[in-house]
């Protein structure tokens, strides 16, 4: 599917996904009807763009929900659901919750984890063994019975940040979030802000903040989006959900853009 803006339809009306002139900002638009995926493509690891023969994604109860009932077995299978539009400067809430139990032979790190990719490279740029797309990665984790599993971490495939005021090359750091143990719906709030600030809230509290992310001149998937035209400061990117071997579920997802 081509990676170009578009109109998302709110029943018989429609809205566009474009800033409203002389107000503070546009309104909230939901980007997932609760019917089907429309506006949003899958990329698997080792399948083209827009191919998901396993089902890892689809809608269940009205809930985005991505499961593992298609696999026999991960075999590193990672994937990433993108919504049909990039943006820059914007607010994205939506719910979400783990549920189940991890495929077999999924990565221990990747139990109860799943992730919303922000500012990253469109999804046609994708190499078919890619892993992740170039991006800031807001994790989403759940905790086992005992310890610390905080959510809403930041992971940087492909880039750095500037964090604490350095620039920052550790590849994930932990935000200071509460552990959420069972299968509750969590709620998540990014607030971005182009090439400045990045906030990230869980139920309404702020649990970490970073700005200007940039390509890892070092990394190989940001060398080639680089080499396709991309500018090593991120101004906008692709927003999507990942799969990552554990069942998760996602509802009320909606993005408000600001002028």
């Amino acid at each position: 599917m081509r990676f170009a803006l578009f109109v998302v339809a709110l029943g018989a009306a429609g809205a566009a996904l474009a800033p409203v002139q002389g107000a503070p900002s546009a309104p909230w638009v939901s980007l997932f009807n609760g019917r089907n995926l429309e506006g949003w493509t899958p990329k698997i690891v080792g399948h083209k763009l827009g191919e998901d023969p396993m089902r890892t994604f689809r809608v269940e109860g009205g809930n985005l929900v991505v499961r593992y009932d298609g696999y026999e077995k991960f075999d590193g299978r990672f994937g990433h659901l993108f919504f049909r539009t990039p943006a820059s400067r914007y607010k994205l809430r939506l719910e979400y919750r783990f549920v189940g139990q991890q495929v077999p032979e999924g990565p221990g790190w990747a139990w109860k984890n799943s992730g919303v990719m922000i500012h990253g490279q469109p999804p046609e740029t994708m190499g078919e063994r890619q892993d992740f797309p170039v991006s800031a990665e807001v994790q989403l984790l759940g905790g086992d019975k005992e310890g610390d599993r905080p959510t809403a971490n930041l992971c940087t495939p492909g880039t750095n940040v500037m964090y604490n005021g350095q620039l920052w090359r550790q590849h994930c750091t932990n935000s200071n979030s509460p552990t959420f143990r069972g299968e509750e719906w969590v709620r998540l709030e990014l607030d971005v802000n182009g090439p400045e600030d990045v906030v990230h809230y869980i139920n309404g509290q702020e649990v970490f903040r970073y700005r200007e992310v940039q390509l890892d001149p070092n990394d190989a998937d940001a060398k080639a989006w680089a080499a396709s035209g991309a500018e090593s400061l991120i101004r906008s990117g692709s927003i999507s959900l990942q799969s990552e071997s554990h069942p998760v579920e996602f509802r009320r997802i909606a993005l408000q853009l600001k002028r």
